[in-house]
């Protein structure tokens, strides 16, 4: 059981700490030790999120009783931390425990140091003053969420969800994960580095293009091609391209492989199968594409993260 501690302050962002409260602290009686989840805070005065909605949180001196930190938000601006929070925050990464910034509240780690030298990102409208005022952080542009070690950063607004659905994933699993988001109504498939500006997203789309999506999750088994997928859209090659990167913000050649991992680690998670079993499930010709391409999108290859998963 993962004991989290969502971390609140005067002027906190209300959609952060409300995504952050929907992934971690909602009760879900149907998952067996789901997160025991507090919004907690470091100063005993009233605390008012934005839209001036006062909120009761528990005051707290230390993080010594949780797992895992949550920073849904922090001023972009303003540079004055309490001390003892502070301290509290930088002792609980050196633990090795984990720490989740949503959309601004890098501001606070890379404050603390706890980003140096790594990799990390936030709203894209604070990505320049971050970059100038953090030169030792390896700022990724355009990512929905960056992972170094215990310490994660996501984008901003709907991106806190992704990385919430990403730490659900890794907790208890790709069945899980996928259920929460359903019941959150959005979809479980965004890869983290995928673009974090998307003019339509795929939830949104309606008719041909939407139907021919569905089609392609459907039969993703096959060795599908986007040109099978333009025939099926009834669209030009080059038309079909043009409006699938407009609407996903990702190419249709990098979804179906996104597709056809996502449907590799649900396979992982749950039947034992060779290499090559593997890849002609998920629609890849040979085993060699399947661990190049999962490298590509997860960073492990299979096998390790079949055991990792196994550890859960």
């Amino acid at each position: 059981m993962y004991r989290v501690a969502i971390l609140a302050y005067d002027q906190v962002a209300t959609f952060e700490l409300a995504c952050a409260i929907e992934v971690f602290a909602l009760p879900r009686p149907e998952y067996k030790n789901w997160y025991q989840t507090e919004v907690v805070c470091f100063q005993s005065s009233p605390i008012k999120a934005t839209g001036e909605i006062q909120i009761s949180c528990k005051f707290i001196q230390t993080l010594d009783d949780y797992d895992i930190l949550i920073v849904p938000s922090w001023s972009a601006v303003k540079n004055n931390i309490r001390l003892n929070m502070a301290e509290k925050i930088t002792d609980f990464a050196n633990q090795g425990k984990r720490i989740i910034s949503l959309c601004s509240g890098a501001f606070l780690l890379a404050q603390l140091g706890l980003l140096q030298g790594k990799q990390a990102t936030t709203h894209w409208r604070y990505a320049e003053t971050f970059k100038q005022s953090f030169p030792n952080v390896e700022y990724v542009e355009d990512v929905l969420y960056t992972q170094n070690d215990n310490i994660y950063c996501s984008a901003g607004s709907s991106a806190a969800l992704d990385l919430g659905l990403e730490i659900v994933r890794q907790d208890f699993g790709y069945k899980v994960a996928n259920q929460v988001a359903r019941r959150l109504v959005i979809s479980p498939h965004r890869n983290g580095g995928q673009s974090q500006y998307i003019e339509t997203p795929i939830v949104k789309q309606q008719g041909q293009f939407s139907r021919t999506l569905d089609w392609a999750i459907t039969n993703i088994s096959q060795s599908l091609t986007v040109d099978d997928l333009a025939s099926q859209a009834k669209m030009s090659r080059r038309s079909f391209d043009r409006h699938f990167k407009r609407a996903l913000g990702t190419s249709p050649k990098s979804w179906l492989n996104q597709q056809r991992i996502n449907l590799a680690k649900q396979v992982l998670e749950t039947e034992s199968l060779s290499i090559e079993e593997l890849a002609l499930k998920v629609g890849y010709e040979n085993g060699i594409t399947l661990r190049f391409n999962f490298n590509k999108y997860v960073g492990v290859s299979p096998s390790q993260y079949q055991a990792q998963f196994n550890q859960h």
